[in-house]
């Protein structure tokens, strides 16, 4: 991996997509930055999110490119709009959902990079089973706790 001392860029419209689960757009990759960030663009229809999860070794920012999303983390719940930020420590279980009407999109940094992999290998290795994936994403340091029983919007 080449040291970050050059400018990362992605222009428009450029990307490396992966369709797992949902549409993701792979901005930039850690080799690009030398390990300290991945950037990837999420398209999330209305009701799609992540399901609650771990992240051992990354931190995770999101902000809302369009539509309306809800955020948990730990104990707090947090809704967004377009243009509105959230950061996520790791170590803390927490999802995402797209609580609006239309499709809705994110973009999501994660530091160091690396996890913005995850996409690309699940879309090539296609698990079918919850045992699978969590299989694949215990090889990113991902995982995925029992959901407790609160409602969820």
């Amino acid at each position: 991996m080449k040291k970050f001392t050059y400018a990362a860029v992605s222009p428009p419209r450029h990307g490396t997509r992966a369709m797992a689960f949902g549409k993701h757009v792979i901005r930039m990759m850690a080799d690009n930055t030398g390990g300290s960030l991945g950037m990837y663009e999420a398209y999330l229809q209305a009701g799609e999110g992540s399901p609650l999860h771990i992240h051992e070794r990354e931190d995770e920012f999101f902000r809302v490119l369009s539509g309306r999303f809800g955020f948990w983390c730990g104990g707090d719940y947090i809704e967004l709009a377009e243009g509105g930020c959230i950061a996520l420590p790791r170590g803390v279980p927490h999802r995402f959902r797209n609580v609006g009407k239309t499709e809705g999109r994110l973009m999501g940094v994660v530091t160091p990079g690396g996890f913005e992999s995850f996409f690309p290998i699940v879309e090539l290795c296609k698990p079918e089973t919850p045992e699978q994936i969590a299989s694949v994403a215990r090889d990113f340091g991902l995982a995925f706790p029992p959901e407790d029983d609160r409602e969820v919007a």
